[in-house]
């Protein structure tokens, strides 16, 4: 018997190959190279990309983000957030417009509504909209190649009502007096307004320990990275505390929350980062002459009053929910973007990039159903690169659980000019900016000779020199 095997074996390739078409050409060779486990220095110096894989590409495929996450490292990206990957709902599944889709009576309209990734069917398939699990393992690998995390979007408040639990364990589900499975409701019996998805009830032990098999198989069977929890602020605190030590023991990973709550992020076992919702909303106001930057330095106050000095809060001008319920940088930020983004990354903190934002995108991308972001490189892509390379390399700009110091500098104009220090040992940057729709003339207490990281020319600062900024006007400054 053993005779025949290297008869049968050549058999088999000649069959294969005889078999095979130009398809065999193109396939790629699955990567040997693997990437260390992300470690605290490793969000020191991050910048985090949200990956829209829908409305990425015309295809809206994983091959076809794959091919772009080399360009991405120009960026400075070191963690890729994958938007949830995971099959999506036909029950109840939402259109444009807030209706669901099975009331669009014209057949190929119904047809073009995708449903949100949020109402997922099963934690551990893929949606074949975006692909293949193999076209997945391919862009794990080559964000791995490229010196990138993976992180997914984890949806664990809720699911599809076409999730396989509905049918295998009902009793997983927030039910009503009538004993009927019920979408999520405010605390006072009232819907959220989430009709397409169905409420999980975290006092089943049963659905605390399946949650945590389908996140431990994404770790350990498919090299993912870490999490971002979807309203993690919604699930029980105690559910984290159980479940992310025991995700942690199999490897180190990177959790983010889309929360605010800082109790999500006490101690060393709970989550790294969580989002910096009330500096964006203060971003935002002084951008539209809401407010002023003396309500920005009352944020700072206010952040490190109720955070401990290694929690980590994530930056951003825009995300997913921002683009497309809120409206665009443009057109909430104005003219303020470019100042407020070079902020974003100045300030303390991780700094995101959503997809899109590196191209200008100036429409608010449809939700439910296919759109795409525009491909042609504008004022946004060498800010980000300049910003990305500063991030990475720069520690003064250390912004994970070791951070660098940030000092408020005093200025003539405190109202309308924010200036600040970043220090980390040798290291320095300064941030320096008019945030406001008027030229102004003021004065800020710093002597030094610096280059504009922006810009690349020199500056000299010197005791009571008049400095004049036109609206919005920024720089960020080294020595």
């Amino acid at each position: 018997m053993k005779k025949l095997i290297p008869f049968i074996l050549v058999a088999l390739v000649v069959v294969a190959c005889k078999n095979e078409t130009q398809k065999s050409v193109i396939t790629e060779t699955v990567s040997e190279k693997t990437i260390q486990p992300i470690s605290d220095a490793d969000l020191e110096s991050a910048v985090i990309y949200e990956a829209n894989i829908r409305q990425y590409s015309s295809e809206g495929t994983f091959n076809a983000f794959t091919e772009d996450i080399p360009q991405l490292k120009e960026l400075g990206v070191k963690i890729l957030w994958l938007m949830p990957v995971f099959p999506i709902s036909e029950t109840k599944r939402k259109a444009t417009g807030g209706d669901f889709a099975s009331l669009i009576e014209d057949e190929a309209e119904r047809a073009k509504m995708l449903g949100s990734y949020y109402a997922v069917t099963d934690f551990t398939k893929v949606n074949p909209e975006f692909g293949t699990m193999d076209d997945l393992r391919s862009l794990i690998s080559t964000a791995h190649d490229n010196g990138m995390y993976v992180i997914l979007d984890w949806v664990p408040n809720h699911t599809g009502w076409d999730h396989v639990w509905i049918k295998s364990h009902p009793e997983y589900y927030t039910k009503n007096a009538a004993g009927e499975i019920t979408d999520p409701l405010n605390d006072d019996g009232t819907p959220v307004g989430w009709a397409d998805v169905a409420d999980l009830d975290y006092s089943n032990e049963g659905l605390q320990k399946e949650m945590i098999e389908d996140m431990s198989y994404w770790l350990t069977e498919e090299g993912i990275d870490g999490f971002r929890c979807d309203v993690a602020g919604s699930v029980p605190l105690v559910f984290w505390e159980n479940a992310i030590p025991k995700l942690r023991a199999q490897k180190d990973i990177f959790m983010l929350a889309e929360a605010w709550e800082p109790d999500l992020l006490k101690g060393t076992d709970l989550f790294d980062m969580a989002y910096a919702w009330d500096g964006h909303h203060v971003m935002n106001d002084i951008a539209q002459g809401k407010k002023t930057v003396h309500d920005f330095d009352a944020y700072i106050t206010k952040k490190d009053s109720m955070y401990e000095r290694d929690d980590i809060l994530m930056n951003f001008t825009t995300n997913h929910d921002e683009n497309s319920w809120n409206g665009t940088i443009k057109e909430r930020m104005g003219d303020a973007a470019e100042a407020l983004v070079a902020l974003s990354y100045s300030m303390p903190g991780m700094p995101l990039i959503y997809s899109g934002q590196e191209y200008d995108l100036e429409h608010r991308l449809l939700f439910f159903e296919k759109d795409e972001i525009p491909h042609t490189k504008g004022k946004m892509w060498p800010l980000l690169e300049k910003l990305g390379t500063l991030k990475n390399t720069n520690p003064a700009l250390s912004g994970g659980k070791m951070a660098s110091s940030y000092t408020r500098i005093a200025t003539s104009r405190d109202a309308t000019v924010l200036a600040f220090r970043r220090n980390l040992k040798e290291s320095e940057l300064l941030y320096i900016a008019n945030l406001s729709n008027t030229s102004t003339e003021f004065t800020v207490a710093v002597t030094g000779d610096y280059k504009n990281v922006i810009t690349g020319k020199e500056l000299k600062l010197v005791e009571n020199q008049k400095l004049s900024f036109a609206p919005w006007e920024y720089v960020v400054l080294v020595k």
